[in-house]
């Protein structure tokens, strides 16, 4: 098989890298900074992507750690700073795997909005009315 056709194209919804804490030619920060950019620079590529129908947004998968064996699930905005405690902690390889997926918002309770679809959210009309003990509350004026 011809070496472009085994490399995974850029359309790979998934990214599994092992990536060297450790660069003889580079300082470590510089190095760190680097992975993060990696990172992400793939998750705004994925997040640009046109959504399916009935998606919401992008979410992601991401697991992180030594190895792909000792890798944890983590949230994506535990990224950067789980790869900064890496940095700190002296790892010599950091193994990130990121899984993209879409995601559909669910209706907050909170908000007042139905099953059916309508809304429940009060009016001004719909407002209760301010009591005497509200409007008897001293108000400071400047003179």
């Amino acid at each position: 098989m011809p070496l472009d056709k085994q490399r995974r194209s850029r359309d790979t919804p998934w990214v599994r890298k092992t990536f060297p804490l450790v660069d003889p030619r580079h300082k470590p920060a510089r190095v760190v900074e680097s992975i993060k950019n990696n990172i992400r620079k793939y998750l705004k590529r994925e997040r640009r992507k046109e959504l399916p129908k009935g998606a919401d947004y992008w979410d992601f998968d991401c697991r992180l750690g030594k190895t792909k064996d000792s890798a944890q699930s983590i949230h994506v905005s535990e990224l950067v700073p789980s790869i900064d405690k890496a940095a700190q902690e002296a790892w010599s390889d950091l193994y990130v795997e990121i899984l993209a997926k879409t995601g559909q918002r669910n209706p907050r309770a909170d908000r007042g909005v139905s099953t059916e679809g309508e809304s429940e959210l009060k009016t001004e009309d719909q407002q209760p009315a301010q009591t005497e003990t509200d409007s008897s509350t001293p108000v400071a004026q400047d003179s």
